[in-house]
């Protein structure tokens, strides 16, 4: 009789920058795919008559103007979040399942995409319904709109703290002291006006670091993931919200809105310039049809996609401004060197991406640059 076989296993160690560049690579693959296959949807839709369709077999049911928005607006989100499930689902759960980047359950994700959908359906509603009001009584609507859709913007910027954040976490004070107040005496010295500083419980979701400055006015305040502050030394906490308070005091801020101003304006007139011969070629005869809703959006994705990488820019050379002055005002060289790599290690972050990687899909500069930035100080 022949001697039981023992198979042996030889355990391999994971390279972490390997991992990081597998899980950094079908991000981007699955951002690709979302994006065209988004427009590809919305091509349908219109291109083969459904939104007209849809428009008509609602109009036959008598509704008034407000209530056949709201019905087609649901309608048209409920088509395009089913199609577009698979890659949701696989992007925001499978994937960071995957790479050990989340325990978040399925049920509680599903709660997210609940409050989520409803909550993103809710604001595109409130900007769909004055955009055919202003669209039926301006002449110059573009311009109103535009002016509309900005300020509702910095509304819901200063509102976000204390009414959007808090349905996905919860948050409190910052229990420990010492840090507190060390935050505090830091804002003091960059003079940066806080309201509190609070922890949130980012683990439930993700086990990626996080940090922010946010809020507007007497809303402004600072959030700490549960995942940086437990994890982290309290220098190199001091040192990202350096960074943090460095976008305010670099007036960053403003001149993000001021460019989010410029890039609204500049759709909406292009829009209002060119949207005829779009109308014409997918056989529709006013924006002020329902049926040219998701016309509008095609113009949104294809702006955007447009816009990305130059905004993408601007943001990265922001974020290069927040690093040099945190690092100067904190003189922390060692603990900013030493927080980048934690980030890296933690986040799974693509340290040193191909230019054209960097170029359309980073909004700050790679790990490896702002690492090279400290040392060269």
């Amino acid at each position: 009789m022949l001697p039981a076989l023992k198979p042996k296993f030889t355990l391999f160690a994971v390279d972490p920058a390997s991992l990081a560049k597998s899980y950094s690579h079908q991000k981007y693959v699955l951002s690709i795919i979302d994006m065209f296959y988004s427009i590809a949807l919305v091509l349908i839709f219109l291109g083969s008559g459904l939104s007209l369709f849809l428009e008509n077999f609602l109009k036959s049911a008598g509704l008034t103007h407000s209530i056949l928005t709201c019905v087609f607006l649901l309608i048209v989100f409920a088509f395009y979040y089913l199609f577009n499930l698979p890659v949701i689902f696989y992007s925001s759960f499978k994937l960071e399942h995957k790479f050990k980047l989340s325990e978040q359950k399925i049920g509680a994700w599903w709660m997210d995409q609940l409050k989520s959908g409803i909550l993103g359906y809710i604001i595109s509603l409130i900007l769909i319904l004055s955009f055919y009001w202003i669209l039926r009584h301006f002449s110059q609507w573009w311009l109103v709109v535009s002016v509309f859709w900005i300020v509702f913007s910095i509304i819901l910027a200063k509102l976000t703290p204390v009414l959007i954040i808090p349905l996905f976490f919860k948050y409190k004070k910052l229990d420990d002291e010492i840090l507190r107040q060390r935050i505090f005496s830091l804002a003091a010295k960059m003079q940066v006006k806080l309201l509190d500083v609070f922890q949130i419980d980012l683990s439930r979701k993700s086990l990626k670091a996080n940090a922010a400055f946010t809020g507007m006015g007497k809303t402004k305040r600072v959030l700490l993931a549960d995942t940086l502050k437990d994890k982290y030394t309290h220098d190199e906490v001091e040192v990202i919200l350096a960074h943090e308070f460095a976008h305010y005091r670099l007036k960053h801020i403003f001149k993000l809105i001021a460019i989010n101003s410029l890039v609204t304006l500049g759709l909406f007139y292009l829009i209002f310039k060119t949207s005829i011969y779009a109308l014409a070629f997918f056989k529709l005869h006013s924006l002020e049809q329902l049926s040219s809703l998701p016309l509008l959006f095609l113009y949104f994705m294809l702006f955007g996609i447009f816009m990305q990488p130059l905004e993408n820019f601007v943001s990265r050379r922001f974020e290069k401004d927040a690093d040099l002055l945190a690092l100067k005002v904190t003189k922390a060289k060692e603990a900013f060197i030493s927080l980048m790599e934690k980030l890296a290690g933690q986040n799974l972050a693509d340290r040193n991406p191909h230019p054209l990687i960097k170029f359309f899909f980073f909004s700050h500069p790679p790990i490896d640059e702002r690492i090279k930035l400290a040392r060269d100080k």
